[in-house]
């Protein structure tokens, strides 16, 4: 027999539960989320606003370059 938890086995336990031991989890366990979701947020992007600046691309080149495509 397998001992994986699925989300389903635990609505099951929670369901049997006294509504103040219900209480307890959800204090328990939100901040367990809370951390989990500060942790796991991404980094914002960089913006490419103005990345090809500086480079000397001129409209001949890009020109050239579609041609050659």
């Amino acid at each position: 027999m397998s001992d994986a938890v699925t989300l389903g086995s635990v609505f099951v336990l929670a369901k049997q539960l006294p509504l103040a031991e219900k209480v307890r989890l959800i204090e328990w366990i939100a901040p367990q989320i809370e951390r989990e979701l500060l942790s796991s947020q991404r980094v914002p992007r960089k913006s490419l606003r103005g990345l090809w600046r500086g480079l000397g691309i001129t409209e001949s080149d890009i020109d050239e370059a579609r041609r050659e495509a």
